[in-house]
């Protein structure tokens, strides 16, 4: 059997195995990128909270006058069943007709 022969893909290099550590620049541009990310996150966090806090407040206020529109639907009907007692309905016989 013959010997294959080698050529320039069968050389074993370590090319690809190169630690980050051993090329300063990289690690700390990999350094640099990580703290742009971070920074990023916290905002995206602190805004997020503030929108989730406005957010709350908004669904107080909506139950609030809920509250006060059912309370205020409430105190009407009470009065008004009063009122309407002594009230006689007007009822029209014929439908309301426009001439032109």
């Amino acid at each position: 059997m013959p010997i294959p022969l080698r050529g320039l893909r069968t050389i074993r290099t370590l090319a690809g195995k190169v630690d980050l550590v051993a090329v300063p620049h990289r690690a700390h541009l990999q350094i640099a990128c990580l703290e742009l990310e971070k920074a990023r996150r916290t905002t995206e966090r602190t805004s997020a909270l503030r929108r989730v806090a406005e957010l709350d407040a908004r669904l107080q206020e909506i139950d609030a006058e809920q509250a006060h529109l059912l309370q205020a639907l409430a105190d009407r009907k009470g009065q008004t069943v009063e009122a309407a007692a002594g009230r006689p309905t007007r009822r029209r016989a014929q439908p309301f007709k426009i001439r032109y």
